[in-house]
């Protein structure tokens, strides 16, 4: 089968599509017949090098942290899933693997999948699985967002953030968005109450908040100076300059920065499902990209500037 994989760290360059052997499932793992799979930033973190102490110099070995596919075969103990099965589901982040999301076939642990929404196409469905069980977490269990309150989305118009509006709106809250201008009236359909162009908004003309959910990582202090006295603020952007933000508010007192990541399990990959079938939450998916591409979804997603998703198609698009 076929296989996207990191041959080297570096630019989106030391991808490569190699031919390599089909999984086979173990006890309690289902082999997956991938459909589409999304570009994260995890992916492209992995891919530089940014977490090499972590995943090491063994080479090759893959990329993709989701996918959206059909069920191929089950192990023994699996009993929830059957042959045909249409799911989505993660990897387990960090880990080390020859194949990964990116790949005609994946085996993982039944209880990193779940029923994939009936209504969507593979690539839609792929586009929400990290973006949308990453925002739920924020909103939901992080920050506790509830109805009325106001909430600010950095880097609104991202794969996290159009879902984090959506999520927000949902729940109620009133959204306020910080995106570039031109992509104002997308984020005004998704959701969002008030709009904002990063470029020309600094932090003090904007506030006071409830929540912030930060994708950016930068300006994390000033921001959170916006926050109202009992406000709470995440980030899901780790840098140097963010986690020195984010320790030096647990030193003083209110208005935490939090961070947290993407490890969704069947339960939250429900709970979205719940949001996509009732109309709360839709996939935004910027472009497509066949897997023999998968290096132009990769700078696509660095180079910045889209709304929603970068998605690569493996099959069935």
């Amino acid at each position: 089968m076929k296989a996207a994989q990191i041959t080297g760290y570096g630019a989106p360059e030391v991808l490569h599509i190699n031919e390599v052997d089909r999984p086979a499932p173990g006890a309690g793992e289902v082999l997956v017949s991938v459909e589409a799979s999304s570009v994260n930033g995890l992916d492209t973190i992995v891919r530089g090098g940014g977490l090499r102490v972590v995943t090491g110099f063994r080479f090759p070995f893959g990329v993709g942290l989701d996918f959206a596919g059909v069920v191929s075969a089950t192990g023994t103990g699996v009993q929830q899933y059957r042959v045909g099965d249409r799911v989505w589901g993660t990897v387990q982040p960090l880990k080390r693997r020859t194949v990964s999301g990116a790949a005609e076939y994946v085996v993982v642990t039944a209880d990193r999948l779940g029923p994939a929404p009936a209504h969507l196409s593979p690539a839609e469905t792929a586009s929400l699985v990290v973006a949308g069980t990453t925002a739920l977490t924020a909103l939901r269990d992080t920050l506790h967002l509830r109805r009325g309150e106001r909430l600010l989305v950095r880097g609104a118009a991202g794969g996290v953030g159009t879902a984090a509006v959506q999520l927000a709106h949902a729940m109620g809250g009133h959204v306020t968005a910080l995106c570039r201008d031109s992509h104002a009236g997308a984020l005004r359909d998704l959701g969002a109450d008030e709009v904002f162009d990063y470029r020309a908004t600094t932090p003090d003309q904007l506030g006071p908040f409830d929540v912030i959910l930060d994708t950016v990582g930068s300006q994390l202090n000033a921001y959170r100076s916006r926050l109202s006295r009992e406000g709470g603020m995440a980030t899901i952007a780790l840098s140097v300059s963010s986690v020195a933000a984010i320790a030096a508010s647990s030193v003083h007192g209110g208005r935490r920065i939090r961070t947290l990541s993407a490890n969704p399990d069947t339960a939250l990959l429900g709970d979205l499902a719940a949001y996509v079938t009732s109309g709360g939450l839709r996939p935004v998916v910027d472009s497509v990209y066949p897997l023999a591409d998968i290096a132009s979804a990769h700078r696509a997603f660095e180079r910045g500037g889209a709304v929603g998703k970068q998605v690569v198609a493996v099959s069935g698009e």
